[in-house]
C-alpha cells in the first residue's frame, strides 16, 4: 500500500468517525429535547379608577 493511499485511508476513517459521532450527538440531543412553552402574553390589567 502506497503512503498516498494510507494517508487518504486514514483521513477517510476519521471522518466517518467523526460523522458517526456529530450523528449520535444529534440524535441523543434531538431525543432528550424538551419543548419550551412560551410565556403567556401579558394580559392588561383591568383597574378600577374613582373619578
Amino acid at each position: 500500500m502506497s503512503l498516498t493511499m494510507t494517508i487518504v485511508m486514514l483521513i477517510a476513517g476519521w471522518l466517518a468517525v467523526a460523522t458517526a459521532m456529530l450523528w449520535g450527538v444529534l440524535r441523543i440531543s434531538r431525543r432528550h429535547h424538551h419543548p419550551v412553552q412560551p410565556a403567556p402574553l401579558a394580559q392588561p390589567r383591568k383597574t378600577v379608577s374613582a373619578h
